[in-house]
């Protein structure tokens, strides 16, 4: 989902440069699938930054779970007897 979010972006972002280089003016965005092009990268490339900033949250929470997990598991080590010396 985050990649599909950024792509989108970063293809509006495009197309707008495209638009305006091939001599669109700003009252030619105003109309058709324009403003809804225009406004994407706006919320898009930050919902993309939130939506990584929870994947990196989740993926750390599951690998301290599985750290733990591996840890309690783990045979234990035998201590040897102090010899009152």
């Amino acid at each position: 989902m985050m990649v599909a979010v950024i792509v989108i972006s970063i293809a509006s972002f495009l197309a707008i440069i495209i638009g305006t280089a091939t001599g669109m003016a700003g009252a030619d965005y105003a109309t058709g699938v324009w403003p809804a092009v225009f406004v994407a990268p706006f919320f898009g490339l930050p919902f993309a930054i939130v939506l990584l900033v929870a994947l990196v949250i989740v993926s750390a929470k599951r690998r301290s779970r599985e750290a733990a997990e591996a840890q309690s598991r783990a045979p234990q080590k035998r201590q040897r007897p102090s010899q009152g010396r």
